[in-house]
């Protein structure tokens, strides 16, 4: 793992962040909350103030070119970190300023940041 992770950071342009940075970086209104996992994954909780976009569909890059502002940082968040790291290279590659939450809403919870369902 430690040896992936290795290699996705050479060649990485987005940022990524521990739960508590990222905590700090979504209260900035300059910051768009993105959660690139499922309907499904989302309705079962999420961050407050995220929109979705499932990454895995095929239409995931049209779909935030036209709802992600390129002058917002977009701060992307999955389940574990893994999709939301490609997600966030995705988007650095279409010139959005992106930062990763490094292991997901599984890390944000474990550190008991709050989720909702609404």
């Amino acid at each position: 793992m430690l040896a992936l992770l290795g290699i996705t950071a050479c060649g990485q342009n987005f940022e990524n962040k521990e739960v508590k940075e990222f905590a700090e970086l979504i209260t900035d209104p300059n910051v768009v909350l993105l959660d690139v996992r499922t309907a499904d994954e989302f309705n079962e909780g999420h961050i407050k103030g995220a929109i979705n976009l499932d990454q895995f569909k095929s239409d995931f890059i049209e779909l935030a070119k036209q709802q992600l502002p390129k002058e917002k940082t977009i701060a992307v968040y999955c389940r574990s970190g893994r999709r939301s790291a490609h997600a966030a290279g995705l988007l650095a590659k279409e010139g959005y300023r992106s930062v990763n939450l490094v292991g997901g809403i599984i890390a944000w919870t474990k550190e008991n940041m709050p989720v909702t369902k609404e």
